[in-house]
């Protein structure tokens, strides 16, 4: 259904108002259709579409996406297995994790490897088989209220014709740059702020099931083979340094690569099959997740880097959490207060509160690259890779890390 049929065959007055579609937007919007929530989600891309994201899923994600009925096809489509993650630190530490050898009985033992391209536009398949209405190449142009409280937005598709969508409830799913974010509160961005570089490489050499993360005093690099010949290449730096990339993210990209001793030769005259795209900066997190009358779920609530590969477990995961606090919220019939989606915030507290902390702690301890290195030595030496990759994969508590004798061991 397109932006005019709209028009003409229904009033633009829904429960529900997802502002994007990606896999935190269409993730919401499945769960809520499949509730019988009237829903409408919006985004300006046409789908299939490219993003820059690692394109990397942990056991816990593949869990989500299962319980979405998108697992089966996305396999079939050609997804890749994960069998886990190598980290090579920048003094030549390694450390290999595997997502069986991590105990606490993941959902399988293997993640996924998945293009963007072909992961969201299955689950905005999803979301229309599920009963709800996705408008594609529409964007957010400016939020209405109605005594204080968010009351849906006015839309605007890629013609220029505007129109009014009223909800009850307006969820902010529109990532990073999320407009919803930036009009209910403030929009903060910390350290360390770094900046991304994706892109597909074909032919990369020496690539196996496992993900791999290249950690340099200039940032880091991630390899992802996605099947096929296909490799992603992440390139993540400090936002400081792209100052380089204006006009030039191609050049910036591989000459950057160079710089990485377990890369430069494996990406040497490879062909690059799909442009390279830039996002951040990261470190972004909301002031203000929930309103009167509107929530924020997955990039658009907070996003800290890109290292640990979290971004899609988080997005399908918060999208689960805010379906579980909507129902309530919605009941009765009366105004959706701030106070209504608390159950909401407490459960991403309770969900995510680890995940932070170990974002965190490996996000800052790259800043230090000899500590990182004596880290990751350790690791690999004393067999607590494993479980380091586990944790960061969703699967394993953050307390398996977050206690003393883990610490102790990782650093003396």
């Amino acid at each position: 259904m397109d932006f005019l049929d709209l028009d003409r065959t229904c009033p633009l007055n829904f429960d529900v108002l997802i502002a994007g579609a990606g896999p935190a937007g269409s993730a919401s919007a499945i769960h809520l259709a499949r509730q019988g929530f009237r829903v409408l989600a919006v985004d300006r891309a046409a789908f299939p579409r490219d993003k820059a994201c690692s394109e990397y899923l942990g056991p816990e994600a593949v869990r989500q996406l299962d319980g979405l009925g998108v697992l089966a096809d996305l396999e079939a489509a050609g997804a890749s297995l994960l069998t886990g993650t190598t980290v090579i630190a920048a003094g030549g530490a390694r450390l290999a994790g595997t997502f069986a050898a991590a105990g606490h009985a993941p959902f399988r033992a293997t993640g996924l490897a998945v293009s963007r391209r072909l992961l969201d536009a299955r689950l905005v398949q999803a979301a229309r088989e599920a009963g709800a209405t996705v408008l594609e190449r529409t964007s957010i142009e400016q939020l209405l209220f109605d005594r204080g409280a968010v009351a849906g937005a006015v839309l605007r598709d890629a013609d220029g014709h505007t129109r009014v969508a009223r909800a009850r409830l307006t969820v902010g799913a529109d990532g990073l740059r999320s407009i919803v974010a930036r009009r209910i509160g403030r929009r903060r961005h910390g350290a360390p702020s770094r900046i991304a570089f994706v892109a597909h490489l074909a032919g990369v050499e020496g690539m196996t099931t496992q993900a791999e993360m290249h950690v340099s005093e200039q940032g880091y690099v991630g390899l992802n083979h996605l099947g096929g010949g296909v490799t992603n290449v992440a390139l993540v730096v400090p936002q400081r340094s792209v100052a380089a990339a204006r006009g030039r993210a191609t050049g910036f990209f591989l000459d950057s690569l160079r710089r990485f001793p377990g890369v430069r030769d494996r990406i040497a005259g490879r062909a690059i099959i799909r442009a390279v795209l830039v996002t951040g900066p990261f470190a972004a997190w909301s002031g203000r997740v929930v309103t009167d009358g509107a929530v924020l779920v997955g990039d658009a609530a907070d996003f800290f880097d890109p290292f640990t590969g979290e971004g899609i477990y988080s997005a399908l995961k918060g999208a689960e959490l805010l379906a579980s606090a909507v129902p309530a919220a919605l009941a009765d019939g009366g105004p959706v207060t701030a106070a209504r989606l608390s159950a909401y915030l407490r459960a991403r507290r309770r969900a995510f509160a680890g995940k932070w902390a170990v974002e965190r702690m490996i996000g800052y301890g790259m800043l230090m690259p000899a500590l990182f290195d004596r880290a990751v030595e350790r690791l690999g030496r004393r067999g607590l890779a494993d479980t380091l990759i586990g944790v960061t994969a969703d699967f394993v508590p953050a307390s398996a890390v977050l206690n003393p004798r883990f610490l102790a061991r990782m650093v003396l």
